[in-house]
């Protein structure tokens, strides 16, 4: 009958069998009682820190401890250079989200794991490779999985199958007759029906008290799924060898030619010399080594101006980066056009130049904020992408060598940015000002709100000779100091996962000098004084 059946069995269904078994029988290595120890922990953690979680400090314990998880939990266990760079990268955000947490953070955080786990699987974390990385998760996470059950089986005592039946049958045969005996009896059939009902009411209160919840193993069967793909991935060998490698992204010079393009990128080269040289001519006579006149337009000049010149930049970025391509690296006259090339990124520098002191006239209006902090980030960025594209140009790279240290660069200052301590820099160089007889920077304490990381900064502003700022800024505390307090509550009813080291400090802080701005604690009058400040400082919007 088997062979019937086997015979009838459609090709088809066979080629779709072998498939999913050809599937499964991947080349990976059985399941080890560490690896599995380390999973399964990764899996608590996951579930203490963000299912049951409702705060950084949480997810800074999850970030904190998962590269070593990871590396347990990893049969590659790879100890290269990438793995510790990423590995002090999550322990350095793990400590900042512990002291201030943001959504930021934590986003950096998740990407920087995946990154964590490309890196143990041997390869080097590159942007657009960590996108590819997280998108095979899903199937290798299911492989992944059919391996550890498989090696949970190994794992396992091995009972033989003559064992195993000799002691099934006689206990079926006992509870069968045993049954028959009690409802020959009347007197047994209440007997044992009143202890089964209590038995079974027993394992009924025992499952709804401890038995989790569906949403609870649909986490945990989740978290499990992600961990194991990370930590198994499935490489496509032929795909990463088609992949230029590091010892293949320079282009070979020795065929030369004349390459079709290379009078058109000449000439753009050249008309960009030359309209950056006026440009730059009448940025400096218009913007440095004078006076800045009565109702500059700082606004546009010194921020919208800023960021177009910033663009600018980006767009001579890109325009070098598509010249020095292709055909034009094997062009003969291609040291001609590397001249020009430097000759115009002289220029590109001078203007990278012009765009910080334009930024620097910005604060010295009205002082520091948070966004002037992104605007420096963000030009000093861009000078760095350029200089990524005359080391391309000097050593004839290729242009995914370029792409791929473009991306780590823009990676590499949203982290740093998101590290910097924002509020505490801004604010104690704008307090420093005021203090030293420059009122203007009280705009942005009086129209942008401070984190507890900044607040504290304000505190030398008590003594301030300004009654306006002083008084406003004694109620501005009050109003600190009220909210501090309710988001204590709260937190102490959440948990441990949602503590702020910076914000129990701020409170603390602010509970010692509760006493300089005790008349504030009434709303009208904390209203009034904040009122007069906006209205005072708005002068210098």
């Amino acid at each position: 009958m088997d062979d019937n059946q086997q015979q009838s069995t459609p090709p088809e269904t066979a080629h779709a069998f072998e498939s999913v078994e050809s599937l499964a029988e991947f080349d990976e290595p059985s399941l080890g009682l560490v690896e599995m120890l380390g999973v399964l922990l990764l899996v608590v953690i996951s579930d203490l820190t963000i299912y049951r979680g409702h705060g950084f400090a949480g997810l800074a314990l999850l970030f904190a401890a998962a590269p070593a998880l990871m590396w347990i939990s990893s049969y590659r266990r790879g100890a290269g250079a990438s793995c510790w760079v990423v590995g002090a990268m999550l322990i350095l955000l793990a400590a900042k989200m512990v002291w201030l947490g943001s959504v930021l953070l934590a986003l950096i955080g998740f990407v920087l794991l995946v990154a964590y786990a490309m890196a143990l699987a041997g390869l080097r974390p590159y942007v657009p490779e960590i996108i590819f990385y997280a998108a095979q998760i899903i199937q290798s996470g299911y492989l992944g999985i059919i391996t550890y059950f498989r090696s949970l089986g190994k794992l396992g005592p091995v009972i033989p199958r003559t064992v195993g039946i000799s002691v099934l049958l006689p206990c079926v045969a006992f509870v069968a007759f045993g049954w028959l005996f009690v409802l020959a009896n009347p007197d047994l059939v209440v007997t044992f029906s009143k202890g089964f009902r209590v038995f079974f009411e027993t394992i009924n209160e025992w499952f709804s008290t401890f038995f989790p919840e569906y949403s609870d193993l649909a986490f945990w069967l989740a978290a499990f799924w992600i961990v194991l793909g990370l930590l198994r991935p499935i490489h496509n060998r032929k795909a990463m060898e088609s992949l230029p490698d590091e010892s293949r992204e320079a282009v070979s010079t020795e065929e030369q030619f004349d390459a079709f393009l290379y009078p058109a990128c000449r000439n753009t080269i050249l008309t960009l010399i030359a309209l950056f040289a006026v440009y730059l001519a009448f940025e400096f006579q218009t913007l440095w080594f004078r006076e800045i006149p009565s109702g500059f337009y700082y606004s546009g000049y010194a921020h919208e101006g800023a960021a177009w010149l910033t663009v600018a930049l980006g767009l001579a970025t890109v325009v070098l980066s598509l010249v020095f391509r292709g055909s034009i690296l094997r062009d003969a006259r291609l040291k001609k056009l590397r001249r020009l090339s430097w000759i115009w990124s002289l220029e590109n520098l001078l203007l990278a130049v012009a765009v910080y002191n334009r930024l620097f006239i910005y604060v010295g209006f009205n002082g520091m904020t948070r966004m002037r902090i992104v605007g420096f980030y963000g030009i000093t960025a861009v000078v760095i992408g350029f200089a990524l594209v005359l080391w391309k140009i000097a050593g004839n790279r290729r242009f995914l060598w370029l792409v791929r240290r473009q991306l780590w660069t823009l990676a590499i200052f949203v982290y740093l940015f998101a590290l910097t301590p924002l509020d505490s820099f801004v604010v104690k160089s704008n307090v420093q000002r005021i203090l030293s007889g420059d009122p203007a920077p009280s705009v942005q304490i009086s129209v942008h709100p401070i984190d507890s990381e900044g607040i504290l900064s304000l505190l030398p502003l008590l003594e301030c000779d300004n009654k306006i700022i002083r008084e406003g800024v004694r109620a501005l505390l009050a109003e600190h100091q009220q909210s501090a307090e309710r988001l204590a509550a709260e937190r102490n009813q959440l948990g441990w996962t949602t503590y702020q080291l910076a914000d129990r400090k701020s409170l603390v802080q602010l509970r010692l000098n509760a006493e300089k701005w005790k008349h504030y604690q009434n709303s009208a009058d904390r209203a009034g004084a904040l009122e007069r400040l906006h209205e005072y400082a708005f002068q210098w919007y």
